[in-house]
């Protein structure tokens, strides 16, 4: 479904930008917007103010306006947009605060704590008419879209599979959690893999398990197989507690088709084996992971055009997350339409904005609101 938003004029300024959460992935968007051209800090909202000054000395800013209120903060300091690094649970309230406010929103991963919030912001986004963008950081790499280049060569796709094996020690929340990998780490791969394949899920079977040795409370491994609306079988496999020979962050890919196969070990250049390698698009560079994000969603508030993780179209990486861990935690394959009307229903019963709820009630079927808008 293709979603309209506002736009801002594209005079050469720089566009004015609060960051919403200044812990430590909220450090890193602070450098990312502090060295970037396109946009200027105005200010950094944290409920801890210490660490909102703290975050502000840190990219050598001290004076840098600070508050505990997103909206409040934007409109004292002229901030044009909303850039929301919170903890997931935070991710609702920051982000339906900022659009009622009129200021897009570009947020962190993922849209919300489940899709039955995402579906809450999809609806707020219409309502507003503001854009909301979830940052699919990893994405925005180069070899990730020569693979899909690649991948193009290859006919029809039967099997695409994604290898991850991690062993961090991260202590705190992670290791404390029920889902690790498949909550906080998975939905990258899954992501990918929509956008590699450009297609959605139709189910998925999926098991966890935690190995004797693991450090995490929760299930640290998973394996998942979806099947995708093309027909191909996604299988995700990984583990974080697997030491020695570990893959990449991006994990490592196999593509495998009718006329070849293309490989990717998710830091190099991919390799393709197949009939016809087509030639090489130069343009096809998305900038670096969260600055290329940044410089996405920047764009489109300035021409109008889809910037990937559109929030329509990102709540169904989540929705493979939910469905995942609902088929390990039942021993069943999960429908993914199944769980989105589920969800789609208690989005309806729990709004609170009666507004939202309008948007929410006028869309005919939840898939068909959520399908993906040309680029």
């Amino acid at each position: 479904m293709s979603t309209p938003f506002a736009t801002l004029p594209d005079d050469g300024t720089p566009l004015r930008v609060v960051v919403v959460g200044a812990g430590g992935m909220g450090r890193a968007w602070l450098r990312t917007v502090h060295e970037s051209p396109l946009v200027e800090l105005a200010g950094i909202v944290d409920l801890d103010l210490d660490a909102a000054r703290a975050g502000a000395a840190a990219i050598g800013l001290p004076d840098l306006p600070v508050g505990t209120g997103t909206a409040q903060l934007a409109s004292d300091f002229g901030a044009q947009a909303v850039i929301n690094v919170t903890v997931p649970v935070a991710h609702h309230p920051v982000t339906t605060e900022a659009l009622a406010a009129g200021l897009p929103v570009l947020g962190e991963k993922p849209v919300a704590s489940t899709v039955v919030q995402g579906l809450s912001l999809a609806a707020a986004s219409e309502l507003t008419g503001q854009l909301f963008m979830v940052s699919q950081s990893r994405r925005y790499n180069r070899h990730l879209f020569e693979a899909k280049r690649l991948a193009s060569a290859l006919g029809t796709v039967g099997i695409m599979s994604a290898e991850f094996f991690k062993a961090p020690h991260f202590g705190g929340f992670r290791d404390a959690m029920d889902h690790p990998l498949l909550l906080d780490m998975a939905i990258h791969q899954f992501d990918m893999a929509r956008f590699l394949l450009d297609e959605d899920p139709v189910s998925v079977f999926c098991e966890e398990y935690n190995p004797a040795w693991s450090w995490y409370r929760g299930d640290a491994g998973a394996t998942a197989i979806f099947e995708m609306t093309g027909g191909e079988r996604f299988v995700f496999t990984g583990s974080w507690c697997s030491p020695g020979q570990e893959t990449s962050w991006n994990a490592a890919w196999r593509i495998s088709g009718e006329h070849g196969t293309v490989l990717w070990d998710g830091d190099n250049e991919p390799l393709v084996d197949s009939i016809e390698v087509p030639l090489r698009a130069d343009s096809d560079d998305p900038g670096q992971e969260i600055a290329g994000s940044l410089s996405d969603f920047v764009a489109a508030l300035r021409n109008g055009s889809t910037p990937m993780g559109q929030v329509h179209q990102n709540i169904m990486s989540l929705a493979m997350v939910e469905a995942a861990m609902l088929s390990a935690s039942t021993g069943t394959r999960i429908s993914v339409d199944a769980l989105l009307e589920e969800s789609y229903s208690q989005a309806v019963l729990t709004e609170r904005d009666p507004d939202v709820l309008e948007v929410l009630k006028s869309w005919t079927s939840v898939r068909g609101a959520l399908a993906p808008a040309p680029r």
